[in-house]
This record gives structure tokens, C-alpha cells and sequence, in this order.
């Protein structure tokens, strides 16, 4: 594989979306390039992604401003940025523009300035699988690993950005395993995942893997670096291992995906590579952490894509004195015959074919790739491997236009299938999405729940059906979790339109969308849960007619399917609207009393068209609690103004506050603007952000700042506040 920059020197590479070669393309070139082009659209960020700025400006929206024009100085950066390091030894010369080079021998957590901002803190949420909605998706066979690049190696904001134009990812259902894909021989060849990716995986049961990448030669790769990875101290121990268990550890994630590609190497250094990963892979089980190991290096210590698991490396999977590495990510030059050889190998082995990972890169094309799909999940036969997208965020890097909805059409697609229904796929054709192979899974398991289908990036921030942002945005960990299965719909007529808009929210970016002539009675499924129900357990449903009139039933399903592909036995119970809010927006409930002692299995919605027009309804949020007596959360506390930089009534800010105590889902800041408004500025999961430009609010002598705790309902804490002098 290959690395960010594709080989350029960053120090005179174009700033702005230069056409990397693909790594088809490279392959084509000859064996000597191998599979070096794999980095290759990392680079391609845009101006966007690029920019310093995290994550919302603070202009606002509604007072009124000192005008600042788009030449306007900056102040200076204290943008914090994803970290990256050599293993040890640093290149020579100095880096380019905006490039760090750190050394992770010498890292420790106290000597880490951005620590607070990249630390992820949702734990790993255990998940189950639920009856599949069709009958050709496994249960207990082929897994999923997806290996992203959500932005550049270096400069990759901490906690989002000011833009929606962002790789999103939704389908979480599907995944057991994401690779925070990146490095570049030019940046830095260690990568720790940022905390709002960790966040949102882990809430949906995700593991997520930072990445340590040995380039090829040709991409700038030194086998020095390599060398360093395995360097052992006088009492035989793997420094750099330790390291790399702490980092993880610190930070919040699942482990390390180790892919050594430079060339040049020996047996003995082979054997070190081995119990290198032997000690990483000791050093982080029992916090439970793993490793994956890429089909690259093999026991001559050379580089050789086997694209299999076969005697020349199957010593860095498994060995006579037991298991080396968790899983193996096996090369693009894979063939029927060698996976079928290799999950032979694993099973003689005494480990789970399943945890070889078969590359499929969709880097180029996305779901017009060409993939001999029967290789590894056939129809008609057990699961022959698991396997591993390379570069699905193809969904938004292809698309001209590149809106919130757009990419969530393309992504669903590529997930789902054409028909954007799992439970009734189209003919297939060269494409077999992963519903259709796959089972999805869950976390929904406790009350209370709430979903207000937020996606994690959007073009304004609603709370309660108000716009208090219209900057763009982007920050997964304030992602919700979403229904697994897009869209389940059953229904005798014709089938509307179902899917996620950005036009309106009632908390967030996003809504759940339903348009169309409605012919019957249509139910849309939402998630698949495994909820205790008690005598006093209620079910709100905040939605919105648009056009139209229809009628709105809650299903809760108290059993499930008793075979794949049978529809959820759903028990359908009329709403009873409570209140409205702005915009049209209403609340409704549902008592489960009746349902008492039993467990809520999946929950729906199905409406019903009163007349002959058209219906356009919105789902703004859907919750599931105790109807006891509701305390709002602990707040947060000490709200302080860590550092700041002013520059012609415009500031970069960096704040910090203590946890609440108690359960909390995430924490949002607030601007107390001078006429009375509140304006979101941003929140994260962990106690620190950073906001790029604040702008100073007429003649105002300080910003105001708040910030709350909001738990799993969205109930919000009472503030802590603080404030910034102009100076």
C-alpha cells in the first residue's frame, strides 16, 4: 500500500486536490511499484479539510456584528490536530509547511499539548445481532473491515470543521472493524485516530485502529524506520510496543493495523516483526486492544504481497507458540484459489477463517468496482474469508456534488443495494452490497434511548426545531446512533421515499425524511433493540407534516422473525399528540403499559395517508424511557479559557471545563451573544474545544461562553459559564 503523499514531497507538492495515480493504474506500472499506490486521494484534501479552522465559527447569526471581511488576519492557530509520529528516528531536513515531526519513543501523555482534544471517551458498546431482514445475509460468518481516510495526515482537525463536506459514515451496522487510514513518509508514519471518529464508532459497537505504515522505498520509506519499530532494550522489551499500547490506551481506541512495506530487510528482521507484534499484541489484550497485520513483509524479511495466508507469512498470524496478531489483512492480489487455500490454512491453524480480511479496493470506483464476490461471500456456500473495503469513502470523493444529502444517497447505495431497502434487494448485478452478505448489528440494548437522527455533520445545528447555528459543520461523536437497516418499508402500495435530509432538524443536522403518493398503509423500520419494558415505559415520537395529511402508529415488536427475510412482527399502537413546538413540529406518545415484562425487539412507525395528495413527514427524534420523574444532568464545572489569540476583533480560543458528574453523552458550548441570543458553537464528547473565530459582537468588552452537559435524552445540564476579554 501506499502512502498519502504518493511519493511527492510535501514540501513542493500542490496544495489543492492534485490527481493521484490510482492504485490500479501503479499496479499496472509493474511489480517493482506494487501495491505503493493505495494512499493515494489522502493527500487530495480540500481547501477545507486543510484549513486550520475547527470546527464553528462564531459569528452570529442573529445580532449584529462588527463587519469582518473575508481578507480579514487570522490569529494565530490553536487549531488542535489529529497526532502522528515517526517511530523514533526523524527524517532529515525539516518538514514542510504545517508538518510536525515527533518522535514516539519520546512521547508521554504529559508532554502532549493537544491531549484533552483527541482523548475519545464513549466506551466500546457490546452489540448483538438481530434476525436479518434478508434471507442472504450471515450471521456468525464474514465480518468487515473498512480502511478510511477522513483527511490528510497532517492537519487533520481534532474535533471536526467548519464545513459539511465530510465522509460521514452511518453504516456502522455492517463493520467490525475500522482503520484510520493514513501516513506518509513526508508526515509522520504512526497514526492515532481522532476522537470524534472513536466516539461515534464505539457508540454503534465498532472497534477502531490507529495505523502504523513502513512505506515503500519509492514512496521515501526507510528501513531506519522499520528497524526502529523493533528496536529491543537491554531486557529483550519492545519499547515502541509499549508505546503504541499506551497511546492507544490514552487515547481512547481499539489497537493498531501494522503494514511494514519497506523493501530490504532479513530473516532476522523478519523475526523480530514477529515478536514485535507477539509483545504488542500481549501488552494490549488484556485492555483489549488488537492487531491487525497487512499481507506485506513475509519471514525472508522482504517485501512480498502474497495476497493469501500461506507458509511465507503465516508466522505473523500465527506460530507455533500461538497466536501473533488478531487479524491479517490479505493483499489485492488475492484469487479464488488462494483464499480458498487460506481459510483452509487458518482452519488447520486452529483460528477462524473469518479473521482473514480479503482487500477489495473500491477506492476508484466504488460500487462499480470489479470484485469476484462468490471468492469470498458466496450465495450458495459458507463464507469463504471476511473481507476489507479499501477506500469506501469513494461515496463522497466521487460526487460533484458533495451536499450532506448527496452523500448519504451514494453511501447508502453502496451499503444497502439499488433498492436502498436491505429487506427486498434488486436483481443483483456486479454489485452485492454488504446488507445482502452481512448481518447488521445493534447496541440498543438500555433505557433510555433517544434518536434524533443526526447524522454528524450538517449545514445548521437545530435545537428543539430552532436554528441556533447556520455555520456548516462536521463532528462524529455527536453522531446518533441510527437505525441499522436503511430503509426496511413494507407496504401493499407504492413505496415512498425514505431517507436523510438536511433541509430541517429538531436536534442536530438532519431528520428522517418520508415523500411521496402514499397508496396504503406504509411502515418504515427503525431500530432493532433490546429494550426491558416496564408498566411505566413510554415511546415519544417529535415529528412533522409537511404536505398532506396521514396518520402516525408506533410498532414495537415483542418477538423476532423466526427465519432471515420474514418481515418484524410488529404490534401497531396509536399515537396521542401532546404538544407542538416551533415549525410545526409536534411531540406524540405512546404507554407500553400493555407491553409490560416483555422485551421491545425493534421499533417502527407506520403511516397512513388521509386522502389522495402527496405526503411529505418529517421523524424528528424517537425515545424510549421510564416516564419516572426526569432529572436533568450534573453540569459540568471550572469552564476556563485555556489559551487565546486576538487579532482585529477576531480570537482563536481554547476552553476546558471538569466532567459532570454522572452519565453524560456529550457537551455543548454556547456564545451568550449581547441581545439576549444563545448561539451554538460546537460539542464534543470529551472536556475541551477549541473554537477557531470567534468574532467580537459590537462593542462588547467580553465573549460569554456556557457550556452543558447533555445526557441520552438531549436533556441539558445548567451551565457553567466563562468569558473572554477584548483586548
Amino acid at each position: 500500500m501506499s502512502e498519502t503523499d504518493n511519493g511527492a514531497d510535501p514540501r513542493t507538492a500542490p496544495p489543492l486536490r492534485p490527481a493521484p495515480p490510482t492504485r490500479r493504474g501503479m499496479l499496472a506500472a509493474g511489480a517493482g511499484v506494487g501495491a505503493a499506490a493505495l494512499l493515494g486521494a489522502t493527500g487530495a484534501a480540500t481547501a477545507a479539510q486543510a484549513a486550520p479552522a475547527t470546527w464553528a465559527a462564531a459569528t452570529p447569526a442573529t445580532a449584529t456584528a462588527t463587519a469582518v471581511t473575508v481578507a480579514a488576519p487570522a490569529p494565530a492557530d490553536l487549531t488542535p490536530y489529529a497526532s502522528y509520529w515517526f517511530p523514533d528516528t526523524l527524517p532529515q531536513g525539516a518538514p514542510g509547511p504545517g508538518i510536525t515531526w515527533r518522535s514516539l519513543k519520546q512521547w508521554t501523555p504529559e508532554s502532549d499539548p493537544d491531549l484533552a482534544h483527541n482523548t475519545a471517551t464513549a466506551p466500546l458498546a457490546p452489540r448483538f445481532t438481530p434476525v436479518p431482514p434478508n434471507a442472504s445475509a450471515r450471521t456468525g460468518q464474514a465480518r468487515i473491515a473498512s480502511l478510511v481516510s477522513f483527511g490528510p495526515t497532517a492537519r487533520n482537525p481534532s474535533q471536526g470543521s467548519a464545513t459539511a463536506d465530510y465522509y460521514a459514515l452511518t453504516h456502522w451496522a455492517y463493520i467490525d472493524e475500522l482503520v484510520f487510514w493514513g501516513g506518509s513518509s513526508g508526515e509522520g508514519i504512526v497514526l492515532a485516530p481522532n476522537a470524534p471518529v472513536v466516539d461515534a464508532a464505539h457508540r454503534a459497537g465498532v472497534r477502531v485502529l490507529g495505523n502504523v505504515f513502513l512505506p515503500p522505498v519509492v514512496y521515501g520509506g526507510d528501513l531506519q524506520w522499520t528497524r526502529d519499530l523493533v528496536q529491543q532494550d537491554a531486557l529483550g522489551r519492545f519499547p515502541i510496543a509499549e508505546k503504541l499500547v499506551q497511546v492507544a490506551r490514552t487515547y481512547g481506541f481499539d489497537g493498531w493495523f501494522v503494514n511494514a512495506e519497506t523493501d530490504g530487510g532479513d530473516s532476522s528482521l523478519a523475526a523480530r516483526m514477529r515478536e514485535f507484534l507477539r509483545a504488542l499484541r500481549a501488552a494490549g489484550a488484556p485492555h483489549g486492544l488488537r492487531t491487525t497485520w497487512y499481507d506485506a513483509m513475509n519471514s525472508t524479511g522482504r517485501v512480498g504481497w502474497q495476497g493469501a495466508l500461506n507458509q511465507l507469512n503465516q508466522e505473523f498470524f500465527e506460530d507455533r507458540a500461538g497466536t501473533v496478531a488478531d487479524t491479517m489483512f490479505v493483499d489485492f492480489r488475492w484469487t479464488p484459489q488462494t483464499l480458498a487455500a487460506s481459510g483452509a490454512l487458518a482452519d488447520r491453524l486452529g483460528r477462524s477463517r473469518h479473521e482473514l480480511w480479503a482487500a477489495l479496493d473500491v477506492e476508484s470506483n466504488g460500487w462499480n468496482s470489479s470484485i469476484r464476490w462468490d471468492a469470498i461471500v458466496p450465495r450458495d456456500s459458507d463464507h469463504v474469508v471476511s473481507y476489507g473495503f479499501y477506500r469506501p469513502e469513494w461515496t463522497r470523493n466521487h460526487l460533484a456534488d458533495r451536499s450532506p444529502g448527496a452523500f448519504h444517497r451514494a453511501d447508502d447505495r453502496f451499503w444497502t443495494g439499488e433498492s436502498l431497502d436491505p429487506a427486498h434487494p434488486a436483481p443483483e448485478g456486479s454489485w452485492r452490497a454488504p446488507a445482502t452478505a452481512v448481518a447488521d448489528r445493534s447496541t440498543v440494548t438500555a433505557l433510555p434511548f433517544a434518536c434524533a437522527f443526526n447524522t454528524g455533520h450538517g449545514e445548521r445545528w437545530y435545537d428543539g426545531g430552532r436554528v441556533t447555528s447556520d455555520t456548516p459543520w462536521n463532528h462524529l461523536g455527536l453522531q446518533d446512533r441510527l437505525p441499522g437497516r436503511r430503509w426496511v418499508v413494507e407496504t401493499t402500495g407504492r413505496r415512498p421515499s425514505v431517507a436523510l435530509d438536511f433541509g430541517r432538524a429538531w436536534r442536530g443536522g438532519s431528520s428522517l425524511l418520508v415523500t411521496g403518493g402514499l397508496t396504503a398503509p406504509t411502515a418504515i423500520g427503525l431500530h432493532a433493540t433490546r429494550l426491558p419494558l416496564t408498566g411505566s415505559t413510554v415511546l415519544e415520537l417529535v415529528h412533522a407534516t409537511e404536505a398532506g395529511a396521514l396518520t402516525v402508529e408506533v410498532g414495537v415488536a415483542t418477538r423476532e422473525p423466526a427465519v432471515p427475510g420474514e418481515p418484524v412482527p410488529y404490534t401497531w399502537l396509536k399515537t396521542q399528540a401532546q404538544r407542538s413546538g416551533p415549525g410545526g413540529w409536534r411531540t406524540s406518545r405512546v404507554a407500553l403499559a400493555s407491553l409490560a415484562g416483555r422485551t421491545a425487539y425493534g421499533l417502527a412507525v407506520r403511516i397512513t395517508a388521509r386522502g389522495s395528495r402527496a405526503v411529505a413527514w418529517r421523524l424528528g427524534a424517537v425515545s424510549v424511557r421510564d416516564d419516572t420523574a426526569r432529572r436533568r444532568p450534573a453540569s459540568p464545572s471550572a469552564l476556563t479559557v485555556d489559551a487565546s489569540a486576538q487579532q482585529d476583533g477576531k480570537a482563536s480560543v481554547r476552553l476546558s471545563w471538569r466532567r459532570a458528574v454522572g452519565p453524560v453523552r456529550h457537551y455543548e458550548l454556547y456564545r451568550l451573544l449581547p441581545d439576549g441570543t444563545r448561539r451554538f458553537l460546537g460539542g464534543t464528547c470529551g472536556t475541551a474545544l477549541h473554537l477557531a473565530a470567534v468574532v467580537r459582537a459590537d462593542r462588547e468588552r467580553s465573549a460569554a461562553f456556557e457550556v452543558r452537559a447533555v445526557d441520552e435524552l438531549y436533556a441539558a445540564s445548567a451551565p457553567a459559564a466563562t468569558t473572554l476579554a477584548w483586548t
